[in-house]
């Protein structure tokens, strides 16, 4: 056995090679991108270029907002791309705002740092199509600009996936609502200065549609009638997500977008936006993923060779690129189409469930190609499978996903 000195010394000589590099995430095949998604990638590698892995493993461990990226967005307006040019966006479409959020996660963010930004790119496009000047007006520049950061309430311990039951109420006194009741699985509301929240204002045995009687509203989040809880999760732990807890909570009826009663018909414009933004999220983990698994297997030698060399490691990594890239082009279709002003959702579900499925296996593969060390915090690549399960599961789940394109496109008798 070799002295502590002679350890010392062969250490100097022979140290460990370090995880696969961390820069190398923006990759040079993409050839169907136009020029402003590539633009996009481009001017968005270069900023999360100055937050590297090591940074996101260091605000998971730790619990801390990603201050720095989200500041850093703003100050460049990038918080506002889909939004219009007058409040201070740049007003591009769903496409790029794909491109933004997938380079975001495959720079080695994955989900905390997409989830940092997510309500910004998508959140507000109800507000966008259907709110008042003044409302746009109010909103729109603070939230772009950074100087405000929103939330997005819809979800009820209750009723989960089943919208139209909500539980949570608004009940009209003068020029206000008296808000009753609780949402859970709130991104950021530990962060956020406004949610855009929806609760039914008619109850549901008194509507002819189980669509109608749900209003929405964009209004102050810290006030005293909302308790805000976090919940202690897998993954993702530098953005926080919580059950809220409010009543007789008073808002304005100038925060109320667009007519009582018509919420749900509105917040379904922005279902599609953030199935795809969600799916372009999972694919970046996915490729960062498989990218963390090659640069190791380059530089890890075993018997004597890199195990690159073998088949075993190979065809795994090589089979889960062609699978991501296929999720891809179905993600960039979807895209496509809702900013040509498709209204059907069966692309937007179908690309969110394929990419998060092969962005799954590419995350568990790339532990497995790392071996032992894949398990080790140090190498990032079991950070990388903790948050991939979060796109498996939200906003929709699969099993949801595969009951809307059995019915909407096989025609097939509803099963629930």
């Amino acid at each position: 056995m070799a002295s502590k000195p002679q350890l010392s010394r062969l250490a100097t000589l022979r140290p460990r090679k370090l995880h696969a590099r961390a820069t190398e995430f923006l990759q040079s095949q993409d050839p169907d991108l136009s020029e402003s998604q590539r633009m996009v990638r481009e001017s968005i590698a270069k900023i999360c270029s100055d937050f590297p892995d090591e940074y996101w493993a260091r605000v998971d461990s730790s619990h801390q907002f990603p201050t720095e990226l989200y500041d850093a967005l703003a100050h460049q307006g990038w918080l506002g791309i889909c939004l219009p040019q007058r409040y201070g966006g740049s007003e591009l479409g769903i496409s790029e705002a794909a491109v933004m959020m997938q380079t975001i996660s495959e720079s080695g963010a994955g989900m905390t740092g997409a989830s940092s930004v997510h309500m910004n790119i998508f959140g507000l496009e109800p507000v966008a199509k259907f709110g008042s000047d003044e409302q746009r007006e109010r909103w729109l520049p603070p939230l772009i600009a950074g100087r405000e950061r929103a939330c997005f309430g819809v979800t009820e311990p209750n009723t989960g996936l089943d919208t139209l039951k909500l539980q949570s109420t608004a009940r009209r006194v003068g020029d206000e609502y008296v808000l009753s009741g609780q949402k859970i699985w709130i991104s950021t509301a530990q962060q956020a200065h406004k949610i855009l929240i929806l609760v039914r204002t008619t109850p549901l045995d008194q509507v002819q549609k189980p669509t109608q009687g749900l209003s929405l509203f964009y209004t102050d989040l810290q006030v005293p009638q909302v308790q805000i809880t976090e919940i202690a999760k897998m993954g993702r732990a530098a953005v926080d997500t919580n059950t809220l807890f409010f009543d007789h909570w008073k808002v304005p009826i100038c925060d109320r977008v667009g007519a009582e009663d018509e919420g749900f018909r509105i917040i379904l414009h922005g279902l599609n936006a953030e199935r795809i933004l969600i799916g372009a999220e999972a694919l970046g983990l996915g490729f960062a993923a498989i990218r963390r698994a090659a640069l190791y297997a380059q530089e890890r030698e075993v018997f004597g060779r890199p195990i690159g060399k073998n088949q075993g490691i190979q065809h795994p990594l090589a089979d889960s690129w062609m699978k991501l890239e296929a999720a891809r082009l179905m993600i960039y279709q979807a895209a496509r189409l809702y900013d040509e002003g498709y209204t059907g959702g069966e692309y937007a579900n179908s690309g969110k469930y394929l990419a998060a499925e092969a962005a799954f296996e590419a995350c568990e593969r790339a532990i497995l190609a790392h071996g032992g060390m894949g398990y080790a915090k140090e190498y990032h690549v079991e950070r990388y499978l903790r948050e991939i399960f979060i796109p498996r599961i939200a906003p929709v789940s699969r099993e949801m996903i595969m009951n809307h394109i059995a019915e909407r496109v096989l025609g097939l008798p509803k099963s629930y």
